[in-house]
């Protein structure tokens, strides 16, 4: 059993139902129309809840932001490679995933899965000998995107061929290609892969990407971006691309539109 604390996280483990709770640890004193929803998912699940002073809850987490609430439960559980080709198998479109290498923060990690929950990615690989993170550290920056995302542990490259058969293109990001990431088409079912400031993609995978691309910056002296705020930009684009590529075109039309009519409008008060 490990502890998760916090109540975003906390209310998205219950909600997602992939860990199995022993007990939910509850400041003493709190409001609990602060925390109704956690206390009705919690009662739906039949999870026990505790009162417990806040002092103790202090000594089991990682300080006094836990907001109150804490669950002693399972680790959430990570996909393994036939599970992971089965989901692939299962979602419905066309799938976009990420694949994450060199990954030395949890925090980082936690940061990047909750851009990857905002922009629409269905599943997060990792590869299991980089996988060596405080779970509490991971969940708490990604605002409830550990429990909701699918993660899938690899040992090696795989099941990304297996992916690459099932229809993926894999789309490593690297520093100095010609093509930029806005010039792929990222509607297709595909893998965004990423690596760490520190030591890139490893050669395993560049050597089984279907293309490359680089994140354009401005100035020769710029500096390398990290891994959470390169793969948000990565994933904005495919997210724009998949959803939004007519937006800002149609946008514009209907403020000039708009323009047009209120110029006519004055005319003719003239």
């Amino acid at each position: 059993m490990e502890h998760l604390e916090g109540r975003q996280s906390v209310y998205a483990a219950l909600m997602a139902r992939q860990r199995k709770f022993q007990v939910l640890l509850l400041k003493q004193g709190m409001h609990e129309d602060k925390i109704a929803q956690i206390l009705e998912a919690a009662t739906a699940q039949n999870i026990p809840m505790k009162y417990v002073d806040g002092k103790e809850l202090d000594g089991i987490t990682h300080g006094s932001t836990h907001g109150g609430v804490v669950a002693i439960c399972s680790p959430k559980p990570r996909m393994d490679a036939r599970q992971l080709l089965n989901y692939a198998g299962e979602i419905s479109g066309k799938p976009l995933m990420l694949l994450l290498e060199g990954v030395d923060d949890a925090r980082n990690l936690g940061f990047t899965l909750r851009s990857a929950d905002a922009m629409g990615v269905h599943c997060v690989l990792i590869k299991k000998h980089l996988w060596d993170f405080d779970p509490v550290e991971v969940s708490r920056p990604s605002s409830g995107a550990f429990e909701r995302l699918a993660i899938a542990q690899i040992d090696n490259v795989d099941p990304v061929k297996e992916l690459q058969k099932m229809g993926m293109q894999l789309v490593g990001c690297i520093a100095g290609v010609k093509r930029k990431i806005y010039n792929i088409d990222l509607k297709k079912p595909t893998i965004l892969a990423i690596g760490g400031e520190k030591r890139g993609l490893s050669g395993a995978i560049r050597s089984i990407c279907n293309r490359f691309a680089t994140i354009p910056t401005v100035g020769p002296d710029a500096s390398s971006l990290s891994l959470s705020h390169a793969s948000g930009i990565v994933m904005a684009e495919a997210m724009r691309q998949r959803h939004f590529s007519g937006a800002a075109v149609m946008e514009d039309e209907v403020e000039v539109n708009a323009l047009d009519e209120h110029t006519v409008t004055e005319s003719e008060c003239d």
